[in-house]
C-alpha cells in the first residue's frame, strides 16, 4: 500500500454528501518519519518532534472548528492485518462542514505541509457514531 500523506482527490467533495450538521470522529493513523522532511520550519527535528509543532498550530484551529482529539494512544501492533503506526488519535468535530471548512481555511493549508514534513505515512478517516458509551 502506498503513503498517503495529503488529502486525496474528491474525499472532501465525498464527505460534503453526508449530513453538514452531524458530528463526526476522524481516526487519525500516524507514522512518524525518523527525521523531518527540510524546508517546512522543522528541520532537523524528529518526525514526532515535528508533529508535535504541527499539532500546537493546529490547536489554534480547534475554537473555530471543533477539532478537539478524545483519545490519543501508543499504536503497539496489528492483530489482524499489516499495518505499522505509531500514534492513533480520535478528533472529534462538532459538525461535518467544520472539518470540510478547516481543511479549505488557508490558513490551515498553510500549516499542512509541517503535518507532511513529520510523516511518513498517514490515514484520516471519518466516523459516524453509532453506539455511544460511558467509560468510568
Amino acid at each position: 500500500m502506498k503513503a498517503s500523506i495529503n488529502v486525496e482527490e474528491g474525499a472532501l467533495e465525498l464527505m460534503s454528501k453526508g449530513n453538514l450538521e452531524e458530528p463526526v470522529i476522524m481516526l487519525n493513523l500516524l507514522k512518524y518519519l525518523d527525521i523531518a522532511k527540510v524546508g517546512f520550519g522543522v528541520d532537523g527535528l524528529t518526525g514526532r518532534k515535528a508533529y508535535e509543532v504541527y499539532g500546537k498550530k493546529f490547536a489554534k484551529f480547534q475554537p473555530k472548528y471543533g477539532g478537539e482529539p478524545i483519545w490519543m494512544g501508543k499504536v503497539h501492533n496489528s492483530i489482524i492485518g499489516i499495518d505499522d503506526w505509531d500514534i492513533s488519535i480520535l478528533v472529534r468535530y462538532p459538525k461535518r462542514i467544520n472539518f470540510i471548512n478547516m481543511f479549505n481555511d488557508p490558513d490551515y493549508k498553510a500549516i499542512a505541509p509541517i503535518r507532511a514534513a513529520a510523516l511518513k505515512d498517514s490515514r484520516i478517516i471519518e466516523m459516524s457514531e453509532l453506539l455511544h458509551r460511558n467509560i468510568k
